[in-house]
């Protein structure tokens, strides 16, 4: 038997499984009910028998045969990750072992720049770790993700596994049980009377890796996960004693780390088998458990929550070459290519929400800016700007990143600098060109580019201001900060102390103070919700007029819009990483919250009269900003045409208010039937074929509802002195009226 530096299969002695011999006959599956919280879940396909542990020797002709593959690219002590981990190793061995010239008997899939080649096989739970969560990329989460790095072999061709480096096992620990209980919480629907009922069926997509540790551990070789952990929480979850997600992570935690240590007197066997040793331990248990209860008549819930949970299907990938005009570097080819599989798998079958796959494109897009030409011609570092961009750098970090000690190291200067670096013409069509690659696309506007942009910035207060991120996002979505001048123009952000220094400077032609103080205000603004997209923004009490983020930032900082320059400086001086303001709630939701002054900050109206250009009240408040102030200052004079139309004032008559009322629900209602008429008779052209009107079920639900509480509201309050309508009379009564 062949000897390992890191790894070997221990002899029959450690292995304590290695004597049982696979049952003699088949169990006959069998249907049982179960109860599950409360629910009666039907089990079907049940079966009284577990997979017996693999034999030394299959597991070691595994590793041969894997060794011996030529489409593979595994190291030896991945290998024997694999080998643990799959139930039959000889199954496996065999697949690895045809490798004729013409074909392999390994699944191909072509990706972006590379070929990666997998093995299906059935493995167990307990050697399966959850890998880096795509959907926690866009969470402010308190522990940090660890270093990702590729490897590569003795030529440098690529090898089909990761590094993960953790700073030691305590950090390690504490990011697998954080993983988890989000996952858990994250997912309102988990799988667990599916899996109950008919086992995990779909794969998951996992493929070897190498834990280190920056404090000198001893690295570990597992197996991870990187589509399929909400199916591996679920099926922990059926297994934990405590049904709480941080139980649950506890559960698989202590499975997973599990350590057996070396007998006294024994030769030290490396610290990734004395972990095998100790998952493997943990399987006998259950094992056992499965077996006490399988003996009862019918069989115990223990049992059969075991017997359906403890073997998954998965997609092993074992290998990986890189097209010979790929241009990332050989050790980044291979988590690439594994990001673009699962971007795709999320896109076509259940997608990730929209910031999560931002967060993933855009990641990946910048990856490829710091590894292009492009970023030779940058006079950034922008490898260390991708670092800080993805949060693997701290705040101090910021003005060396940018090589000016000037910069505050705030989370506001962090989003002025980052976005200024992305959208350099060099960067923001390289970046842009790579994102369309990613996502599969032949246009992206500047309002999807930074609607990528949206989940990358906000990283800093995604914990502080959780109840204004959507809007936010939404804002950003709908262009942003992203204006021509701030895209096309030549200039560089002025660090400050106080935003409002930057004012003078900018009313005098300035304009490197100027789109400063357009980036920074306008970040703040859409942060905070008084800057929002404009879809459905036309009722008069929130703004004046619709009109896009970025032409409304555009119009606040014009060099003649004084009011707007100093609305943009107070919002970007008061914005706060920490918190939420005062103006992003309504009194009931600030009362509801029992916030007190201290928990909210508030933006403020400006008065160019008052020395501080802060607007106060009779008492000497500052008089809280609003969105409809905001459109306003951006384009007084629009604002003064539609305000022809505005509401009476509070202190006009009841009837006129009501009146103004009817009207405006009128007009309303009158746009959106002209849009239907619009919608349903595009849909009705050849050109559009099969496409439905309403898109998706869902998204017609999403339009029926309002439409039909609207109707109900205004059946309910018809006049009560007047018979009501029948139908075939508020017909005729529709078609007279039209007449």
């Amino acid at each position: 038997m062949s000897t390992f530096p890191s790894f070997h299969e221990p002899d029959d002695s450690d292995d304590v499984w290695a004597a049982r011999e696979a049952p003699t006959h088949v169990s006959i599956p069998m249907s049982i009910q179960i109860q599950l919280d409360g629910e009666q879940i039907d089990v079907t396909g049940f079966e009284r028998t577990l997979p017996p542990h693999s034999a030394v020797r299959d597991r070691t002709r595994l590793v041969s045969a894997g060794t011996g593959n030529p489409y593979t690219a595994l190291t030896d002590d991945a290998w024997h990750s694999i080998a643990r981990a799959v139930v039959s190793p000889r199954t496996v061995g065999t697949i690895l072992s045809d490798h004729s010239e013409s074909a392999s008997s390994l699944i191909d899939e072509h990706v972006g720049g590379a070929v990666l080649r997998s093995v299906h096989a059935r493995v167990w739970l307990t050697e399966l770790f959850p890998g880096l969560q795509p959907r926690t990329g866009q969470e402010a989460l308190p522990v940090a993700d660890p270093e990702v790095h590729g490897d590569v072999d003795a030529d440098g061709l690529p090898r089909a596994v990761l590094a993960y480096r953790y700073r030691d096992m305590g950090h390690l620990e504490a990011h697998l049980r954080q993983t988890i209980a989000y996952t858990r919480r994250a997912n309102r629907d988990p799988y667990d009377a599916s899996i109950l009922a008919r086992r995990v069926t779909r794969p998951v997509i996992a493929h070897p890796c190498r834990l280190e540790f920056a404090d000198g551990t001893e690295a570990v070789h597992v197996l991870v996960v990187r589509d399929g952990i909400t199916r591996l929480t679920s099926a922990w979850a059926l297994l934990s004693r405590d049904g709480t997600p941080e139980g649950i992570a506890r559960t698989a935690t202590d499975a997973m780390l599990a350590e057996k240590p070396t007998r006294r007197g024994s030769e030290e066997k490396p610290l990734s088998q004395r972990m095998a040793l100790g998952r493997q331990d943990v399987l006998a248990e259950l094992h056992g458990e499965f077996m006490r209860g399988v003996g009862e008549d019918p069989p115990s819930g223990r049992a059969v929550r075991i017997g359906q949970a403890c073997v998954f299907p998965a997609q092993i990938t074992v290998g990986v070459q890189a097209y010979e005009e790929s241009s990332l570097p050989r050790a980044e080819v291979f988590d690439d290519a594994v990001r673009s599989v699962l971007a795709s798998v999320h896109v076509e079958f259940k997608a990730w929400d929209s910031a999560a796959q931002n967060v993933e494109v855009g990641a990946r897009a910048l990856m490829r800016l710091v590894r292009s030409e492009a970023a030779d011609r940058l006079t950034e570092d922008a490898e260390a700007v991708y670092e800080l961009a993805l949060g693997r750098l701290p705040l101090d970090a910021l003005p060396k990143v940018f090589g000016n000690r000037d910069i505050p190291e705030t989370e506001l200067w962090r989003a002025v600098y980052l976005t200024h670096f992305l959208t350099r013409p060099t960067v923001f069509d390289a970046v842009k060109r790579y994102a369309k690659q990613i996502k599969g696309t032949r246009r992206m506007t500047t309002a999807g580019y930074a609607e990528i942009l949206g989940p990358i910035i906000d990283r800093s207060w995604r914990a502080g201001k959780k109840n204004t991120l959507r809007q936010a996002r939404n804002a950003w979505a709908n262009g942003g900060v992203l204006t021509d001048e701030v895209r096309q123009a030549d200039w560089a952000p002025i660090p400050c102390s106080n935003f409002t220094s930057l004012v003078e400077p900018a009313l005098r032609g300035n304009k490197n103070a100027r789109l400063t103080l357009a980036v920074a205000g306008g970040i703040a603004l859409m942060a905070d919700k008084l800057l929002s997209r404009n879809v459905g923004s036309a009722v008069p009490e929130i703004v004046p007029f619709r009109a896009d983020v970025n032409l409304t930032v555009t119009k606040l900082s014009e060099p003649t819009n004084e009011k707007g320059l100093w609305l943009l400086a107070h919002a970007a001086d008061r914005f706060d990483a920490t918190r939420g303001a005062v103006n992003s709630f309504t009194d009931s939701q600030v009362e509801k919250s029992g916030g007190s002054g201290e928990q909210f900050y508030t933006h403020v109206k400006v008065d160019l009269t008052s020395h501080d250009k802060i607007l106060r009240d009779e008492a000497g408040s500052p008089v809280p900003l609003t969105q409809h102030e905001v459109v306003t200052v951006s384009d007084p004079v629009r604002a003064a045409e539609e305000g022809s139309e505005e509401r009476p004032p509070e202190h006009s008559p009841i009837a006129d208010r009501l009146a103004w009322a009817r009207q405006r629900l009128g007009l309303l209602l009158a746009d959106a039937e002209t849009t239907l008429n619009q919608l349903l008779a595009m849909a009705g052209t050849p050109e559009a074929g099969t496409l439905y009107a309403f898109g998706s079920v869902d998204e017609w639900k999403k339009l029926h509802g309002p439409s039909a509480n609207i109707q109900s509201s205004l059946w309910n309050n018809q006049l009560q002195d007047e018979e009501p309508l029948s139908e075939q009379d508020e017909y005729e009564y529709e078609y007279e009226d039209d007449a």
